[in-house]
């Protein structure tokens, strides 16, 4: 049976990681990462810098995909770096008497930054073929292979046709250590929590731009993995983008290639092993592009539940919003941050409405099928949106309404299940992605949690740009896990909660 299958391992690693039950954890801040993947013998390929802005609200280019239709683009060396910029770059810098704070273009937990950025390319105007790193603290590229490595690629994936035809594919790869020194196992999950929010900020800025993109996790993790020169332990792939269409597709490549190994600086003093990690992704790999393939062939969809409260359809207004209240895309993820503290001022429920309306509406990859189809449900709790009751609710996102489960003030509530915080209680609305495992396991196998956590962490990114699109706040939290899944019930039941994100006023908004 292929390691895939064995669902258990997903049970086991997805239990052991609940809120409450991690043990104690205390940072040894002199310890602390680097947040950046240095390589120590390759020179830097400068990348062009400057934004040529869209003119795209944020709203507008998450909502739109650039993916049907169209002839061929490939974009050039200034291009890449416009998308790589607005994906996972650095847009300012702050310095302290200790040192210096770098704020990314995506949102990461604990600010950790451990997704890596690798390009795969054929050649293209100012760039030749080869596999790169992306190095956001220089803003360069470092070239680990000299070659067009796409066929490689397009093998790995089982064939699958957006690499195939692609120009270039960007690898998201996870370094564990650099987020598990503060989370410890639970680290895997915000592995894809927060490749979703670059994911989120790449496929907007490839809609800005009328770029292709598309969301790739059928993979052979070790052929992904060897491409890259990567150090499994350490450092292991989580997803593709293949970027651009060309007129014909590169032909799949037989055979193995070379190791290839380079010198990077140590990440901190020493690295603490976390061998549940390990076990989960190790479980969750495909071992051959015929799985690959087939893997792509699971189909979750599904109707909703027949509504049994009260309905509020969203407000969402006919004609595109346009204004100097709304940001630009660009605008939007260089002013974006983390909300620390909430008003408490109201939203109206037509702010809430485009948020949950523009970041819903599918994402364009090779798990979600048919298009339209999700693996989480969202479940909310609004503590002041002006419009609708103050409750917990449930997003028909099919039929565009909420549904009322209970009415009430449930701020306090709030506060509990976003692990005794704050930011929860003050919220104006907090939303809950939620996943009925079992059936996504079923479908997908242990690859499905990868798939159903990578889901939820696109949509948090956009509904990130939504509200910064918007001059609101948002903020990712962390939750006690079978707490959300009670409060939620019986609407709820045999649901795991997969992530929580929450919106609202930002105190420091006059100020953005």
């Amino acid at each position: 049976m292929s390691l895939n299958k064995n669902a258990a391992e997903t049970w086991a690693y997805h239990n052991s990681t609940k809120h409450p039950g991690m043990p104690p954890h205390y940072m040894d801040w002199q310890n602390q990462p680097l947040p950046f993947k240095l390589y120590t013998t390759l020179p830097p390929i400068e990348i062009p810098t400057g934004i040529v802005h869209s003119g795209l609200t944020a709203e507008k280019a998450i909502l739109e995909s650039a993916m049907a239709g169209g002839g061929e683009c490939v974009p050039d060396l200034k291009t890449l770096g416009r998308l790589l910029f607005l994906s996972a770059g650095i847009t300012k810098r702050s310095s302290y008497p200790g040192g210096e704070i770098y704020f990314r273009a995506a949102a990461c937990t604990g600010a950790l930054y451990h997704i890596d950025l690798y390009v795969v390319t054929m050649a293209i105007e100012g760039l030749e073929a080869g596999v790169y790193h992306f190095a956001p603290n220089d803003f360069s590229l470092r070239r680990l292979r000299n070659g067009d490595f796409r066929g490689y690629l397009a093998r790995a994936t089982g064939g699958e046709e957006a690499v195939s035809s692609a120009p270039m594919s960007i690898i998201c790869t996870s370094t564990y250590w650099r987020n598990s020194w503060k989370y410890q196992s639970r680290a895997f999950r915000h592995t894809f929590w927060d490749n979703g929010t670059i994911l989120a900020n790449l496929l907007a800025a490839g809609r800005a731009y009328d770029i292709p993109a598309r969301v790739v996790l059928g993979f052979v993790d070790v052929d992904v993995n060897r491409l890259l020169g990567l150090d499994t332990k350490r450092e292991a792939a989580v997803s593709i983008v293949p970027i651009g269409r060309t007129a014909t597709s590169s032909e799949e490549a037989a055979g193995d290639i070379e190791e290839v190994r380079y010198e990077t600086s140590p990440l901190s003093r020493e690295e603490v092993d976390y061998p549940a990690i390990i076990r989960i992704h190790e479980a969750s790999s495909l071992s051959d592009p015929t799985e690959a393939r087939d893997w792509r062939r699971a189909s979750i969809a599904s109707d909703p539940p027949k509504a049994e409260g009260r309905i509020y359809p969203l407000a969402i207004p006919r004609e595109e919003r346009t204004g100097s209240q709304y940001r630009t895309l660009e605008e939007t993820i260089v002013k974006r941050g983390s909300t620390r503290v909430f008003t408490r001022e109201p939203i109206t429920f037509e702010q809430f409405s485009q948020m949950l309306y523009y970041s819903t509406r599918g994402v364009q990859s090779d798990f979600l099928t048919p298009p339209g189809s999700t693996l989480n449900d969202l479940y909310i709790i609004a503590n002041d949106v002006a419009g609708i009751p103050k409750g917990a609710y449930y997003f028909r996102r099919q039929d565009l309404s909420l549904e009322l489960l209970k009415e009430g003030d449930f701020r306090e509530e709030a506060g509990y299940l976003g692990l005794a915080q704050e930011l929860p209680r003050d919220a104006n609305a907090c939303v809950f992605f939620m996943a009925d495992l079992e059936t996504v396991l079923e479908k997908f196998g242990n690859r499905g949690y990868r798939a159903a956590l990578l889901e939820a962490g696109i949509i948090m990114g956009r509904l990130y740009l939504a509200a910064y699109g918007q001059r609101l706040g948002a903020s990712g939290l962390t939750f006690f896990d079978d707490e959300v899944t009670r409060f939620f019930s019986p609407h709820a039941e045999q649901k795991n909660a997969m992530l929580l994100v929450v919106l609202g006023k930002s105190v420091k908004r006059k100020a953005q």
